[in-house]
């Protein structure tokens, strides 16, 4: 049986960093009250003219470096974004030329927050379909361009980053035991198109458009949703919470996180925590955390982590994988 398995990760991070008492200048806000309600400490903003593919471009190369790879030896890129820098050509394509790559084929996955989870799964697909040898699957955004920055409900939360994993298909028995990814979990309801989205585009209004989000209702579907998902992908990998050695989730709001891992029977000691550092990266913030915890020797080889994310749309789910 083939599987994807991860042989490479990065991340890139903008050089500026902003800590929470910057706000307190322009806004009704405090350091205090930021991490009360979040977690957050810090996040890092874009320079003026750093591009989202830019920073994917970045991540990628350290991802490539860790394989040991060249850009050519890669077939695809799946791009996990909400802000591209144009409206079309994808930000992928863009990727795919700064890296130096002529041969195989990129494209874009809109799943806001929670693109990098389906980007692993159509990256996945690919893979197991036999479309594919190497993916590079990149969550990269930069969300500093879409604030209201007289919100203090939601100016503070986000900032810009990105990571990428790059996978490659290698034979397995078929087990749990398997390293790659065992199991993904997809879901979508429009329904509540309203609780989080960004109020521009281009068939509507021509306009980027800034966030909205109805912060309660989003965090009593996140805790809800997160856990239900991951459960999911548990059971179709054939394995319980009790294995899990990481989860490593979307770093929105430390609340979410910790209601979520309470919810799912799994202590703190064992989730991959960066939102006091980088903030809500949204399709970043995945890969962001896994590369970090790779690097602060918390991911080892064999290691089973479970990466959950919830976006607008609403959209969420789970994957399961074998580091």
């Amino acid at each position: 049986m083939i599987r994807a398995v991860p042989i490479g990760i990065g991340h890139y991070l903008p050089a500026r960093v902003v800590e929470n008492a910057e706000f307190e200048k322009t806004l009704d806000t405090s350091d205090d009250w930021i991490r009360d309600r979040s977690g957050i400490e810090r996040r890092h903003f874009a320079a003026d003219g750093e591009t989202t593919s830019q920073m994917a471009i970045a991540a990628a190369r350290a991802a490539l470096d860790m394989a040991g790879l060249a850009a050519d030896d890669i077939d695809a890129i799946v791009v996990a974004t909400s802000t591209p820098d144009l409206t079309f050509p994808s930000c992928a394509t863009m990727v795919q030329a700064g890296l130096g790559m002529e041969r195989g084929f990129a494209f874009d996955v809109q799943a806001v927050c929670a693109g990098f989870v389906f980007a692993l799964a159509n990256a996945n697909a690919l893979i197991i379909s036999g479309q594919a040898r190497r993916v590079m699957v990149i969550g990269a955004e930069t969300f500093s361009r879409i604030m209201d920055w007289t919100d203090r409900g939601t100016c503070v939360l986000f900032g810009d980053g990105a990571g990428a994993l790059l996978l490659e298909a290698q034979d397995g028995t078929g087990q749990s035991g398997d390293r790659g990814i065992l199991s993904t979990d997809l879901n979508s309801d429009g329904r509540y198109r309203d609780l989080l989205y960004v109020d521009g585009g281009v068939s509507s209004s021509q306009t980027t458009g800034v966030l909205r989000m109805e912060g309660r209702e989003v965090f009593r579907h996140a805790v809800e949703k997160l856990a239900e998902t991951a459960h999911r992908a548990l059971d179709r990998a054939g394995v319980a919470a009790d294995d899990v050695d990481w989860i490593v989730p979307h770093q929105a709001n430390l609340r979410i996180i910790t209601r979520t891992a309470q919810k799912m029977g799994v202590g703190m000691d064992r989730v991959v925590v960066t939102v006091q550092d980088h903030g809500n990266t949204s399709a970043a913030s995945i890969p962001l955390a896994l590369s970090v915890g790779v690097g602060r020797g918390q991911i080892k080889p064999g290691d089973l982590l479970v990466c959950e994310a919830i976006g607008g749309g609403l959209a969420w789910g789970a994957v399961v994988i074998r580091w």
